[in-house]
């Protein structure tokens, strides 16, 4: 279960969160400045979310906001602000370096956790990823056609799972090569057509989106466009 770090320096702020957290299914550990986390080593799958003091002993915690968004592993990691700073110009300059939320102190902690969810809502990957009468459940590994259970090979699967995803959108053949079978495939690019003709059969009527560009590669799209 990945984390929510806690960056603040006033024990009993830091402590009461971590036992909210905790007392709400959630996970969380917590530091006293910014550098005591970059020492921990975690990493991007370890973290969910920061909750970031701004006041700080070392550095302030904007500047640890600037570093986490510049760094590739945090980038995309949501970081809600807890601050005792309450003007206008604060939150908008916290909000423009790339925060996604900010809370002022003195807080409630059942609004914290409230508004802790509502972003981890948001981070959770769309389960269901459709195109016209195909709908994939990526939870359940489950293709429906036309609201029926469409049986498909793993590679047949993934192939149609990523012209989905990136539906309208021309696909070199190099392309789904690398992602589908990945850097090392030494096979003929034969292996992709039979996989999509075989592809074709499985889809039966839906068949028409998965539309050939001659010399290029593959799309899934409108066939009457």
């Amino acid at each position: 279960m990945a984390k929510i770090v806690i960056i603040e320096d006033d024990l009993d702020i830091r402590e009461l969160v971590l036992y909210s957290l905790t007392s709400n299914q959630l996970e969380g550990v917590g530091f006293d400045s910014g550098q005591a986390f970059f020492n921990s080593g975690l990493k991007s799958g370890d973290v969910s979310l920061f909750l970031l003091d701004v006041m700080l002993p070392d550095d302030d915690g904007l500047s640890i906001l600037k570093r986490l968004r510049s760094d590739a592993n945090f980038e995309a990691t949501p970081i809600i602000m807890l601050t005792a700073r309450s003007s206008e110009m604060d939150k908008v300059k916290a909000l423009d370096l790339g925060a996604d939320d900010y809370i002022v102190k003195p807080f409630g902690i059942l609004e914290l956790i409230s508004r802790i969810n509502a972003r981890l809502r948001r981070q959770q990957p769309k389960s269901i990823v459709s195109y016209g009468p195909i709908h994939i459940d990526t939870h359940k590994y489950q293709v429906h056609v036309n609201e029926q259970v469409v049986e498909l090979p793993n590679k047949e699967y993934e192939l149609l799972l990523y012209l989905t995803s990136n539906a309208e959108m021309v696909i070199a053949r190099e392309i789904l090569l690398e992602k589908i079978w990945g850097y090392d495939f030494e096979g003929e690019s034969r292996t992709l057509d039979i996989h999509m003709s075989n592809l074709r059969k499985n889809l039966r009527d839906a068949a028409k989106y998965l539309i050939t560009v001659r010399g290029v590669g593959f799309k899934l799209g409108d066939p009457d466009a």
